[in-house]
């Protein structure tokens, strides 16, 4: 999406957010040309700039193409300036705890009558309902819905090796807020649209639950499932390697059959069709467990690749920094470390006009376009002693002025 105008162009954004999913709504509109105005909380920020662990990705991942003011909405100074900010807004994005905002004065009705075509959209943990004021993680609610369950089992419930319930809940924010701009598009009104987690990870789980109605028996984990296809599976290769292979269809099996030079296999009347196959896998995943045993990683995806399988050798988060469809493809771009350095990262999944998003803005600095975006809405900012950058809003240092 390297064209002059972008998707979102002219769509401005105001983003109350941390840690996960409330910025990933704001880097999906962000990368599709929106502009995107982090505010953080004067003095100390974001506070997932300063997580450890897993969390140490957080701020620079899902930050990239932003703006970052700082205020503190704690006083009628930093409270002023949304107010002052609204009626050139489009859309408010938060994911804070529920009734933050409104201690803060910018819940949904005190900002409507203020610029009636706003969207403002509430990621939280659930929707309406008796849990609608408990807070939620992502790990609570995949314990909750029984995601964790399906990846671990009874036993050991595990959640999943990333943030998907924050991610995919953010992702919908997207929608409801695209869906929203198209509304007001008819109607000339703005609204607003909810998203929680709880409910995504129902939703994920809808396919489950189908079964369970359908079978009328406890849902077997992941571990444990019963296989929809023939060869779906992990299979051990030389020197030990992990590598997946999937036959999904008459054809596949055929082609597998040929490449793999096992005429024997399509030859048998009990391996027919798929359904077949599934009633032979006690017997049948062996004999291909043995085909594949002494085929090394390259071997395997060559024939894979030659018989048009769904195949994948079990990789890590690291393989993708090196990966030729990342690398080839153009879709990682180059942002800057908390640290100093550089690295690749993932750009949003997704072409238009056969061009896939960029990078405009580095993970800003904490506040350093405060002073940049007030003199564009018409503020002035005298900077106090106490003030952390240059750029950085100090609480008692905001003056209107006539724009």
């Amino acid at each position: 999406m390297q064209s002059t105008r972008l998707p979102l162009s002219g769509i401005r954004v105001l983003e109350f957010s941390h840690a996960v999913m409330g910025p990933t709504s704001g880097l999906i509109l962000a990368d599709l040309g929106a502009e995107v105005i982090k505010v953080e909380g004067y003095p100390d920020g974001d506070s997932t700039r300063r997580l450890s662990g897993f969390g140490s990705g957080f701020f620079t991942f899902f930050n990239r193409n932003k703006q970052s003011i700082a205020l503190d909405l704690n006083t009628q100074q930093g409270k002023d300036v949304i107010y002052h900010m609204l009626p050139r807004i489009d859309v408010i994005i938060e994911n804070y705890a529920p009734g933050s905002m409104e201690s803060f004065g910018l819940g949904y009705k005190t900002l409507q009558p203020i610029n009636p075509r706003l969207i403002y959209c509430g990621l939280k943990g659930f929707l309406t309902g008796p849990y609608e004021n408990r807070m939620a993680l992502d790990e609570v609610v995949q314990m909750m819905t029984g995601l964790a369950y399906m990846t671990g089992g009874k036993k050991s419930p595990t959640r999943a090796g990333a943030s998907i319930i924050d991610i995919l809940s953010g992702s919908f924010g997207v929608i409801s807020v695209l869906a929203a701009l198209h509304e007001r598009e008819v109607t000339g009104k703005g609204q607003k649209v909810q998203v929680g987690l709880f409910e995504t990870g129902a939703f994920l789980m809808g396919q489950h639950m189908t079964y369970a109605a359908l079978h009328g028996t406890p849902i077997p984990s992941m571990s444990e499932r019963v296989s929809s296809w023939g060869i779906y599976d992990l299979f051990t290769i030389l020197n030990g390697e992990l590598f997946f292979v999937g036959v999904t269809s008459n054809s596949q099996w055929e082609r597998f059959c040929r490449v793999f030079d096992r005429p024997d296999l399509y030859a048998d009347p009990r391996l027919r069709n798929n359904e077949d196959r599934v009633c032979s896998r006690a017997w049948m995943i062996p004999q291909i467990q043995e085909t594949l045993a002494h085929l090394s990683k390259s071997e395997l995806i060559k024939k894979c690749d030659l018989a048009q399988l769904p195949f994948a050798p079990v990789g890590t988060p690291e393989d993708l920094f090196s990966d030729p469809q990342m690398v080839e493809g153009h879709n990682l771009l180059r942002v800057s470390l908390p640290n100093g350095e550089t690295c690749n990262l993932p750009t949003l999944p997704i072409e238009m006009r056969g061009q896939k998003a960029s990078l405009r803005h580095q993970p800003p600095l904490f506040g350093e376009d405060t002073k940049s975006v007030l003199d564009e809405f018409g503020l002035e900012l005298k900077l106090g002693k106490d003030s952390p950058t240059k750029d950085c809003q100090q609480n008692e240092s905001l003056f209107g002025k006539e724009e």
